[in-house]
């Protein structure tokens, strides 16, 4: 097997909680990201999914040093960027860019679009003269399905889905080697949605561009991704390629998920299980495995120590102490 892209171990990403009151013991630290470890090949999209506060933003902030990582490394080619100074990190930025979730907020509203699709050119150095910038950027505006004669707009005269394809043209200008996109079709309209989901996944076709796609939709995980990574309260518990993961879940929090799926045909949703309460703070997690106070299968193992991964399959690996013993499960039944 070829040598990964980027490759991640044990990660860890803490924010300090500052104190109550001045003089007060300050609260525990927030472990937004703690011990994940994951590999994308190039040309491959590793879809990572989760519900709200489990901390795969962070991973994708701190991969872009967008936050400043605790702990763990992340080896791009075998580079660990985390440790780089910014100065020897500054060349590497046009190679990991990073599609966010909100167009309205990403977007310099006092720029013109060619204002904004200029700036990385130049600052990378990737264009000799203003006439091989705007050849570029007509290009790269025509590659994400707009007009290049809407250069000389500004943010505000586009919708929401034009302005997120503004947002992937700045990003795919630079021809990245990873691209880091979290929630990239969230903000927008469901009628637009699928729209830009499907431009995301042309380019990547066409690029061969590796991409790690955040989402909390596991719908858009699957149409879009080649592998699947599940996080829950900032840990990775399973992992695998999309196939095994839709069709053989092994871990409770990843068939609770998929079970959240809308189906067409309620007929055929049959008995679905359902989580115990709410997540646990990342501030106070809990002891064994973090999952084990809402998972309907834990037993006592399952709150005083915490699961090893177990390989189902060269790609399919899972942290659970009872894969064995859970009732069989496929997706679409």
């Amino acid at each position: 097997m070829t040598a990964p892209l980027l490759a991640v171990r044990d990660l860890k990403t803490h924010f300090q909680a500052g104190r109550s009151w001045p003089f007060g013991p300050r609260a525990a630290a927030l472990k937004a990201v703690d011990g994940v470890s994951f590999e994308i090949q190039a040309g491959e999209v590793l879809g990572l999914v989760g519900e709200s506060g489990c901390g795969k933003s962070t991973v994708g902030r701190t991969l872009t040093r967008l936050e400043p990582s605790t702990s763990g490394e992340a080896l791009l080619e075998g580079q660990d960027i985390l440790r780089l100074s910014q100065a020897a990190f500054r060349p590497l930025r046009g190679q990991i860019q990073m599609i966010f979730q909100d167009p309205f907020a990403s977007l310099n509203p006092r720029l013109t679009i060619e204002q904004t699709l200029a700036e990385p050119l130049r600052i990378h150095g990737l264009a000799a003269t203003a006439r091989d910038a705007r050849a570029r950027i007509a290009e790269i505006l025509a590659l994400v399905g707009l007009d290049p004669k809407v250069m000389s707009r500004h943010p505000h005269q586009f919708s929401g889905g034009q302005r997120q394809r503004i947002a992937i043209a700045r990003v795919m200008i630079l021809s990245p080697r990873l691209v880091i996109a979290d929630e990239p079709v969230s903000a927008l309209d469901v009628s637009i949605q699928a729209q830009v989901l499907n431009l995301i996944k042309e380019i990547q076709r066409k690029s061969s561009v590796a991409m790690l796609f955040i989402s909390h939709d596991l719908g858009v995980v699957r149409h879009i991704s080649d592998r699947v990574a599940v996080m829950y309260l900032g840990r990775i518990v399973e992992t695998g390629p999309k196939a095994e993961i839709f069709a053989r879940p092994s871990h409770p929090y990843t068939r609770l998920l998929l079970d959240s799926i809308p189906r067409p045909d309620p007929s055929r949703a049959g008995r679905r299980a359902k989580a115990l309460g709410e997540p646990a703070s990342a501030a106070a997690p809990p002891p064994g495995c973090s999952f084990h106070p809402r998972c309907p299968f834990a037993t006592q193992r399952c709150s005083v120590e915490a699961p090893e991964y177990v390989a189902l399959s060269d790609n399919h690996r899972s942290a659970c102490h009872n894969i064995a013993a859970l009732p069989g499960k496929q997706a679409n039944e």
